[in-house]
């Protein structure tokens, strides 16, 4: 690991400032990812800013009956919250599918939204890969593919989007907010906050320099079954290979993100609209256009058979 300095600033402007005024800071709260990405120095920040004493840690209503999650709200917290278990379980349920319970004990709610892709060629530093270094080239098309994307790649990055509480959030039309150097406050849909990698893959979301997640913030329940199912090669300490964040109405309709296809959470208003036409239709909307290689084209079908389980158990709720 390299040397670096740190500090803990007062309040959330002072942070984004400190963050804006130095290219190679980084935000620290957990650590969770950024501690290991340093120790193989794939990160290397020379200035750490830790935010754990801005206060983002409660998870609060809000006006419009949703819910506001501080983003240092640790994940052990969120999924075990009464009002995010009744309301929204598929958040709940993807929480719980991820890492392990000492990890979920530290991660926080902002750094699960911007932890790095697993792709082996990324932590692999003798390997060229775009995303730690721009222009370098991707070894991983034409290389190892089985666990990357299908969907939402370019020429430049195959990756993956690792989390699945994004996921969770994505199905529930979540908002991310922050603040930015000059204390600006910004909210970011969800669905525009992860980045698709097109020749950039190095810049994963919107967020702009030395801008802070502050929360994230849940709409009003919409009501009927949410299921979260996750394909893995082991039971647990294992990304997905393919997930489902379902939530179905009574009346078949309903919202579908998926997550183990693509660079982020993916979920497309075409899939969500068929939906009440069953799995088939809605996973060949989720996925048009896949461009997949011999060892990940198991997950198109892969994908179809775990959303519809997804259904199946949704109805049996019901």
């Amino acid at each position: 690991m390299k040397a670096f300095t740190y500090e803990r600033p007062t309040s959330p402007t002072a942070a984004a400032a400190a963050a804006a005024a130095n290219p190679s800071a980084r935000f620290i709260a957990g650590g969770t990812n950024l501690l290991d990405l340093m120790k193989l120095q794939i990160e290397v920040p020379t200035h750490l800013i830790d935010v754990n004493g801005l206060g983002f840690d409660r998870i609060e209503p809000t006006a419009d009956g949703g819910l506001r999650i501080g983003a240092l709200v640790r994940n052990t917290e969120l999924a075990a919250d009464a009002r995010v278990r009744r309301d929204y379980g598929v958040l709940s349920r993807a929480l719980l599918a991820g890492a392990s319970g000492q990890l979920r004990n530290q991660a926080t709610t902002a750094g699960n939204l911007l932890q790095r892709t697993r792709c082996p060629y990324f932590y692999d530093t003798a390997m060229p890969c775009n995303k730690r270094q721009p222009g370098a080239g991707c070894a991983a098309i034409g290389g190892y593919s089985r666990q990357l994307a299908v969907v939402g790649s370019s020429d430049a990055c195959i990756a993956t989007h690792p989390s699945d509480m994004a996921v969770g959030m994505r199905a529930l039309d979540a908002t991310v907010e922050t603040v930015r150097p000059d204390g600006a406050r910004r909210t970011i849909p969800i669905a525009d906050f992860h980045r698709l990698p097109g020749d950039t893959p190095h810049i994963e979301t919107a967020l702009e320099r030395g801008e802070l997640i502050t929360a994230v913030t849940l709409p009003k329940p919409v009501g009927g079954k949410q299921v979260y199912r996750k394909v893995r090669d082991r039971a647990s300490y294992a990304f997905a290979l393919v997930s489902v964040a379902l939530v179905m109405k009574p009346d078949g309709t309903g919202a579908v993100a998926m997550g183990g296809v693509a660079h982020k959470p993916w979920r497309l208003p075409e899939a969500d609209a068929a939906l009440p036409q069953g799995a088939k239709a809605s996973t060949a909307r989720l996925l048009a256009g896949a461009r997949t290689t011999p060892e990940n084209a198991y997950k198109v079908q892969l994908a179809e058979r775990t959303l519809a389980a997804a259904m199946r158990q949704a109805k049996e709720q019901a």
